[in-house]
């Protein structure tokens, strides 16, 4: 049976979604639409992905039992720990996929949007591994507390485009992705998270899916059931969450919590709350939630965490949050770092700030003692220690 968390012919999730592009675009579109399940799903592809993921990625990543951190918040806490991937995050697990997908297509050039610089050094990574021509768009502002990425990103051969406009963050960098996109459309634009046009809210989800997947064999053999109480993942576009709750949406029993970026304050103008600030609108080719103003401008987003400061929510992710499948939450900057410091002393993991977040709602939760909690430990902090070290030093 068809999940209704999966999009219609359409490609909207309840009323969120769909693809708002230029005509010039379409014809693009429409080629990855007609052709992505189906490439995913054929045994050529599968056997090529997991091979991949499991030889090139170092899939399965663990699933760690917290002792100390479950000790402290009075439940069974287990970190996902997609921070082990190669590449330091989640981002690969789609990128991988998608490379495939466009090598099918037979497209060369490859472009991607990045904030944090994960889903950047994963794009230009697998580009480098299949030889292909990558470009990276990057905010200026994330390009200076993202230098460690950028470096590697170039190590890798990929040219890296600032983007200058704007708050010259993550929502810049995807408007200049899409610009380039409109004047070059036989590139393969290489969406880093469940948003844009449809089909890529779908297909990122899809190739994400590989976290819960697996989380559901690695849950029964530590506990003896598939499925736990909670999963919490942090929530920008919304690509880790995706694929951490893409095996349980459509079972009630697990609650899925999803936490954004608060930044200075929910109400603070500094903030990237989507969920709680935002209206239905259309941003990046999609219909979904988006902070805006009166005029329907969008607002420029804030976080400390270079992943988080997007000013909508994938249309999954939208649908999500306005059925009530979802519990959606935020923590601020000063949270994050609370929880980030907290996870490296207790735990000896340095989390990214982007999974700082998720870490950072569980002093705001009550636990029953047998309760199992899955969080989605999506990145690694070193690309993050120079904020960290900053803030050590106040």
């Amino acid at each position: 049976m068809k999940s209704k968390f999966q999009p219609d012919e359409y490609g909207y999730f309840g009323q969120f979604g769909g693809a708002y592009i230029p005509e010039l675009l379409y014809p693009n579109v429409k080629e990855i639409e007609d052709n992505y399940i189906q490439i995913i799903e054929s045994d050529e592809f599968q056997k090529e992905y997991k091979s991949l993921l499991k030889d090139y990625v170092g899939r399965p990543s663990p699933l760690y039992y917290a002792k100390r951190l479950s000790s402290k918040y009075g439940a069974h806490i287990y970190l996902k720990r997609e921070d082990l991937n190669h590449t330091g995050a989640h981002k690969v697990n789609n990128t991988i996929g998608q490379i495939l997908i466009a090598k099918k297509l037979g497209k060369t050039q490859i472009i991607a949007e990045t904030g944090a610089g994960q889903h950047g050094v994963a794009t230009a990574t697998v580009c480098a591994l299949m030889g292909l021509n990558c470009t990276v768009f990057m905010g200026e502002t994330d390009i200076k507390r993202q230098a460690p990425n950028v470096a590697r990103m170039k190590m890798l051969g990929a040219k890296v485009v600032p983007a200058t406009s704007g708050s010259k963050t993550l929502k810049d960098a995807t408007n200049e992705a899409i610009r380039y996109w409109i004047q070059n459309p036989h590139t393969f634009y290489l969406i880093g998270s469940v948003v844009g046009p449809h089909p890529h809210p779908d297909m990122v989800a899809r190739l994400q899916a590989v976290i819960s997947e697996e989380m559901k064999w690695q849950l029964k053999e530590k506990t003896g059931k598939e499925n736990p109480d909670t999963i919490i993942a942090c929530v920008g576009g919304g690509s880790n969450a995706a694929g951490a709750f893409y095996h349980y949406m459509d079972d009630e029993e697990v609650e899925l919590i999803a936490v954004e970026a608060a930044g200075l304050g929910v109400n603070s103008g500094e903030s990237a709350a989507t969920s709680q600030l935002g209206e239905v609108g259309i941003i990046h080719g999609s219909k979904t939630i988006l902070m805006q103003d009166e005029y329907g401008q969008i607002v420029e987003p804030y976080s400390i965490s270079a992943g988080l400061d997007y000013p909508g929510v994938g249309p999954l992710h939208a649908f999500l949050f306005e059925s009530g499948r979802a519990k959606f939450m935020n923590a601020t900057d000063k949270e994050a770092l609370t929880a980030a410091y907290e996870l490296t002393k207790i735990e000896g993991i340095i989390p990214a700030l982007e999974t700082a977040h998720a870490l950072a709602v569980l002093p705001k939760l009550v636990f029953d003692k047998d309760q199992v909690v899955v969080i989605n430990l999506s990145g690694r902090g070193d690309k993050d220690l120079e904020t960290f070290i900053k803030h050590l030093e106040e």
